[in-house]
C-alpha cells in the first residue's frame, strides 16, 4: 500500500537528505518507547525516556548526535549533516501559526470580534525550522477506550485548566493521571445526562438525538471535549473546536484523548467546513457573542446546518434574568425569527432551535428586507469572510434525504454526481480501499488499539475513513483547496474533515497524530505554484505526529 516516509523518487537532493535528517532526529528522540503490538491491559504502557536537551542517545551516538537551537526558515535549504536541528524544549508546544508572540505583534487585527485569536501564519523567514521535541517524561499515550478518561499528566502537564474548571468536572489530577469525569460548564453531572436531556428536546421526549436525525455535530469552544466523547455510543460524530487562548490546551487535551478536535474559532473567517454539513451546532456556554455584529455568526452556523439541523445554546441568556441577559436574549429571538429559524425547545438551561427546510419565509423576509439572501456563487470557505447573509436552498428538488449511518457511508450522494463522479466509479473507489485496509494492520505492524488518532491528509472521497470505520480510530479527513472540493462528498458519508492547504501548518498542538495517510500527497504538492517545498510538508509532518507515530504514502 505503500511506503514510510519516501515521495516520489526523483525529488531533489536537498529533499531527500531533509527525509533523512527527519528520520534520524526522530529515530534519536523516540528511541526505546515502542507501540506493543498486543494489547495489554489499558494503563500498562512501555516506560517513558526522560530526555533532556542535547543529551544524545548512547545507542546512536557513533552515528548521530542531534544539535539544539533555534532555527529558522531561509530561501534556500540546506541540511546539515548532523541533520535538522532540534528546538529547545520550551518548544515543544509550539505550533506555528498560533504562536502568541508573533500574533502580539500584529498592530492591525480586529480584537474586538477575537481576530486574533484566528491562525496568523508568520512570514517564511520568521518560521521555525528545527523539530519540535517532545516534554521531558513523555510517555506513549494511553489507549482507547481508557484514554477516553484518563491520560498522562506528563504528557499534558498543565494545572490551569483543572484549577479554573476543575468544580465543572472537566479535568482533575490523579496521580499521574489527568481524569476526565464527563462534565462540563452546563453539565456538571455528566455528558451522558446532557445529552439524553437534548435527545428530550428534540424529540418531545419519544427518542434521543439519534433518532431526531443527529449524524454529524459540531461542537462550538468543545473545551476538552467530553460532549464528543459521549455522543459516540449513538454512533454520532463531532468536529469539535476551540480557539488557542487563555485555556489553550484544551484541544490538547481533546487530542491526547483520542477524541477528534482542532484549533479554531468563529471570529472573522467562515470555518474551513462546506455549507449543509452538520445536523447540529452545539454551543455549551461556548462564549461566542451571537447577538453581536446583525448575528453574523448565527448566519455562519446556519450555512454550516443542514435544512432541518437544529441549533444547540446552553447559556445564561437562554434563562437568566439579571444584567443585560434578558436584553441579549431579545437580541437572539430578532436574529433567529428573521432566519426563519423556530424556538422547538427551551428547558433548564438550553434552548433549541431547528432550522427551516421550505425557504418561502426566508424569502418573504428578503423582500421585506429583514433578511439579506447570498449571491448564491459564493461558495468558498477556504480563508474567506464571514457574510452577512443566508444561503437559499431555492431548488427544492437537489434537496436530498441522507439515510442514517452507517447506510451513508457506502451512499451515492448529490454531491458525488455534481463533481461529476458515477456511481461505478464510487463503487470502484470504495471497493479499492476495503482492499487496501483489509490487510492495513499488519501491514503497519502494530495492533488495532495501538492507534486511534488518524488523518487522511488528501481524503478525496473519504474511502480509506469508511474502510476502517468498524475500527477504533477517528480520521481527520483533509481536503486541499487547491484540489476538488471532494469536502461535501465526505460529510455526506457521515464522516469528518477539514479544507486546508499543506503549504501551511495545521491548526493542531503537535503530537497529535498516531498515524499520517498521505496518498498522492507529494506528489500533488511537489512544485506548488504558492512556492510550498516538500521539505516544510515534511517538517510539518514531523511536529503533528506522535512518537512512535506512523507515515504512509503512497
Amino acid at each position: 500500500m505503500g511506503r514510510w516516509c519516501s515521495p516520489a523518487s526523483a525529488e531533489p537532493r536537498s529533499v531527500q537528505l531533509l527525509l533523512l535528517g527527519v528520520a534520524l532526529v526522530a529515530a534519536s528522540f523516540y528511541a526505546g518507547t515502542l507501540f506493543q503490538s498486543s494489547a495489554s491491559p489499558a494503563l500498562i504502557l512501555p516506560p517513558s525516556v526522560s530526555r533532556s536537551p542535547g543529551s544524545p542517545n548512547p545507542q546512536d551516538a557513533s552515528e548521530f548526535t542531534k544539535k539544539v537551537g533555534v532555527s529558522y526558515r531561509t530561501a534556500s535549504i540546506s541540511v546539515p549533516d548532523y541533520g535538522l536541528d532540534v528546538c529547545p524544549l520550551e518548544y515543544n508546544e509550539h505550533i506555528p501559526c498560533h504562536d502568541a508572540a508573533y500574533i502580539r505583534s500584529l498592530r492591525n487585527l480586529d480584537r474586538s470580534r477575537h481576530e486574533d485569536l484566528e491562525a496568523k501564519c508568520p512570514p517564511r523567514e520568521d518560521s521555525l525550522f528545527c523539530l519540535v521535541p517532545p516534554p521531558n517524561d513523555y510517555k506513549i499515550p494511553i489507549r482507547w477506550p481508557t484514554s477516553r478518561d484518563y491520560v498522562w499528566r506528563s504528557n499534558v502537564n498543565h494545572s490551569h485548566l483543572s484549577e479554573v474548571k476543575g468544580g465543572q468536572n472537566w479535568v482533575h489530577e490523579n496521580g499521574k493521571l489527568w481524569w476526565f469525569p464527563g462534565g462540563g460548564t452546563h453539565f456538571k453531572r455528566g455528558a451522558s445526562e446532557y445529552i439524553e436531556r437534548l435527545g428530550n428536546m428534540t424529540t418531545n421526549s419519544t427518542g434521543d438525538l439519534r433518532s431526531a436525525g443527529v449524524v454529524q455535530v459540531l461542537d462550538v469552544g468543545c473545551g476538552v471535549a467530553s460532549f464528543s466523547a459521549y455522543l459516540l455510543p449513538l454512533d454520532i460524530h463531532t468536529m469539535s473546536f476551540a480557539p488557542k487562548d487563555g485555556h489553550e490546551n484544551q484541544i490538547q487535551f481533546a487530542l491526547e484523548r483520542g477524541i477528534g478536535a482542532m484549533i479554531s474559532v468563529l471570529a472573522t473567517k467562515q470555518l474551513p467546513y462546506p455549507g449543509n454539513s452538520f445536523e447540529m451546532v452545539h454551543c455549551s456556554r461556548c462564549r461566542v457573542d451571537w447577538h453581536e455584529n446583525d448575528g453574523i455568526l448565527l448566519k455562519e452556523v446556519d450555512r454550516l446546518l443542514r435544512p432541518n439541523g437544529y441549533f444547540v445554546y446552553s447559556a445564561p441568556p437562554a434563562y437568566r434574568k439579571d444584567k443585560d441577559f434578558p436584553i441579549i436574549w431579545e437580541k437572539l429571538i430578532n436574529i433567529t425569527s428573521a432566519m426563519c429559524w423556530k424556538l422547538i425547545a427551551k428547558h433548564v438551561q438550553t434552548a433549541i432551535w431547528i432550522k427551516p427546510e421550505d425557504e418561502s419565509c426566508r424569502q418573504k423576509n428578503s423582500d421585506t428586507g429583514i433578511l439579506n439572501i447570498c449571491d448564491p456563487s459564493d461558495t468558498s470557505s477556504w480563508q474567506s469572510p464571514l457574510m452577512n447573509c443566508v444561503r437559499l436552498n431555492t431548488d427544492q428538488s437537489k434537496i436530498q434525504k441522507l439515510p442514517s449511518r452507517p447506510e451513508r457511508l457506502l451512499f451515492y450522494s448529490r454531491s458525488l454526481e455534481i463533481i461529476g463522479v458515477t456511481p461505478e466509479k464510487f463503487d470502484n473507489n470504495n471497493q479499492f480501499w476495503r482492499d487496501q485496509v483489509r490487510k492495513y494492520w499488519s501491514f503497519l505492524g502494530v495492533g488495532k488499539t495501538s492507534i486511534r488518532n488518524i488523518m487522511d491528509m488528501n481524503a478525496n472521497y473519504g474511502g480509506f475513513a469508511m474502510a476502517l470505520s468498524t475500527d477504533p480510530v477517528w480520521i481527520m479527513n483533509i481536503v486541499p483547496y487547491t484540489t476538488i472540493n471532494t469536502l461535501p462528498v465526505i460529510y455526506d458519508r457521515g464522516l469528518i474533515g477539514s479544507y486546508h492547504d499543506w503549504c501551511q501548518p495545521f491548526s493542531t498542538y503537535p503530537r497529535s497524530y498516531d498515524l499520517l495517510h498521505a496518498f498522492h500527497l507529494f506528489s500533488h504538492y511537489q512544485g506548488h505554484v504558492g512556492g510550498c517545498l516538500l521539505e516544510d510538508i515534511m517538517l510539518e509532518i514531523d511536529r503533528i505526529i506522535r512518537p512512535q507515530g506512523r507515515l504512509n504514502t503512497d
